[in-house]
C-alpha cells in the first residue's frame, strides 16, 4: 500500500473516481475532466490516493488547506476506500498523510465529518485524535 497525491487528471483518476464515489455517497457526481484538472491543479487541496501492490487506486482522501480570518484551518473530505479493499489499512495510511500534510501547512485544526452509520471510519478517526466536536452542521443548496 503507498499513498501519493493525484498529479495528473488522467483517464485513471476519472475511472476510480467514478467507482468510488457512489460507495461514499449515491448521490456523488463523478467530477468532469476540466472540474479534475481544477481539483488536481489547485495548490490547497490534497487529493490523496491509496493504491495496491498492483498499483491499482483503492481509495481516495482529500486534504482541503484554507485560510480564514480566525487562521489556516483543514478540513478532510470524501474519504472512501474500495469495498473490497477495506480492512486493509488504506483509510488509516491516506488519514494520517493527510494529518501529516495539515501540520506541515501548520494548519490549526483539522475539521473531519463522518456519518454515524460508518462504525468503522468512526472508530478509526477516534483512534488516531480525532475528538467529537460539538456543533451543529448545517447545508444549504441554492435552487438548480
Amino acid at each position: 500500500m503507498r499513498i501519493e497525491r493525484a498529479t495528473r487528471a488522467d483517464g485513471e483518476l476519472h475511472d476510480a473516481l467514478a467507482r468510488l464515489l457512489p460507495q461514499l455517497s449515491p448521490r456523488a457526481t463523478v467530477p468532469t475532466p476540466a472540474e479534475l484538472a481544477e481539483l488536481v491543479g489547485n495548490p490547497a487541496t490534497f487529493l490523496l490516493l491509496a493504491r495496491d501492490d498492483a498499483g491499482g487506486i483503492v481509495g481516495i482522501a482529500t486534504l482541503l488547506v484554507q485560510r480564514t480570518p480566525a487562521g489556516l484551518r483543514g478540513a478532510i473530505e470524501d474519504v472512501v476506500v474500495d469495498e473490497h479493499a477495506r480492512g486493509h489499512g488504506a483509510g488509516e495510511a491516506l488519514t494520517r498523510e493527510a494529518q501529516r500534510l495539515a501540520a506541515e501547512a501548520g494548519v490549526s485544526h483539522v475539521l473531519l465529518t463522518s456519518r454515524p452509520q460508518r462504525e468503522a471510519a468512526n472508530r478509526l478517526y477516534r483512534r488516531l485524535g480525532f475528538d467529537p466536536y460539538e456543533t451543529n452542521v448545517y447545508v444549504w443548496r441554492p435552487s438548480s
